[in-house]
């Protein structure tokens, strides 16, 4: 009955020193990457592919957001520590056109990897700014080897997945470096009730020509956001009649009291049923 109770112990052990001895730590790199991902609102973000940019869009928040912080996410390869991890940080001037301290808040050149954790961020405070309206504006990031971390992934294929085709080019990028995109670019959205009669240049439509003035003064009147535009969902022909019905009148009663409400190139605003014909281009006199 012991030689049964010996044997039966030392089947259990020596599959135990077996597995101990196959056993090996980490052998790669402890190095940082950044991993910065996105993709449709539909999707689990843990579908989404890797990108080596992050865009920031003023037009999609009201005129009163002058500022935006984004967490840019750095993650490690190798083994979990018990304790904090420094990770280091600099603006690339290649890749960068904002300027420090107008488009962006400076950036700190330490970050901190947290004890037991695999991840990191780097907040970027962005500065609203006219000039954005014209043109977009990048704040180039590099990762730094240091004491604790080397750099992971200088060649990365971003991952298959959701979304993947829209990376274009980009599906094989250098993983130790991010660019921040950020402007205040406004083009016409996927739902406007509006256009131009081509061989006239002609408003109509409920809306006409789009233009970022008129956009803006139905974000004023109706409390609306770039973003209500973007779907026939949020945007739905109710909503959208009602628009037109009080745009038109606030046009008119501006027109009566004196005070028309024009366009850039000087032509009267025009929306719905308003008792005036605009032309692109053709001043108001």
């Amino acid at each position: 009955m012991k030689r049964m109770i010996y044997g039966l112990l030392l089947a259990l052990v020596l599959p135990l020193a077996s597995c101990k001895k196959e056993m090996m730590g980490y052998e790669g790199m402890e190095g940082v990457y950044f991993a910065v991902q996105s993709g449709p609102s539909y999707a689990l973000p843990s579908s989404w592919p890797y990108r080596p940019y992050t865009n920031i869009e003023f037009v999609k928040y009201t005129a009163d957001v002058q500022e935006l912080t984004v967490n840019i996410k750095v993650m490690i390869t190798g083994p979990v520590r018990d304790y904090d991890r420094p990770f280091k940080v600099a603006v690339n001037p290649d890749s960068t056109t904002a300027e420090s301290g107008v488009h962006y808040q400076p950036v700190g050149e330490t970050f901190t990897i947290p004890a037991n954790e695999i991840a990191g961020y780097i907040p970027v405070t962005v500065k609203r700014t006219p000039d954005m309206a014209f043109g977009n504006k990048k704040i180039g990031l590099r990762l730094i080897a240091n004491e604790h971390f080397g750099l992971a992934f200088p060649d990365w294929k971003a991952i298959p997945g959701l979304g993947e085709s829209s990376l274009g080019t980009d599906t094989a990028f250098d993983a130790t470096l991010h660019v921040i995109n950020v402007n205040d670019l406004m083009v016409q959205p996927a739902v406007w009730r509006g256009s131009v009669v081509a061989a006239t240049n002609r408003e109509t439509g409920s809306w006409g020509a789009f233009t970022r003035k008129k956009m803006e003064l139905m974000f004023q009147l109706f409390n609306l956001t770039y973003e209500d535009f973007s779907s026939e969902t949020t945007m739905t022909l109710v909503l959208s009649n009602l628009i037109t019905t009080e745009l038109a009148r606030y046009l008119v009663d501006q027109f009566n009291a004196g005070t028309p409400v024009k366009e850039d190139d000087g032509r009267l605003m025009w929306a719905g049923n308003v008792p005036w014909t605009s032309i692109i281009g053709v001043p108001y006199e």
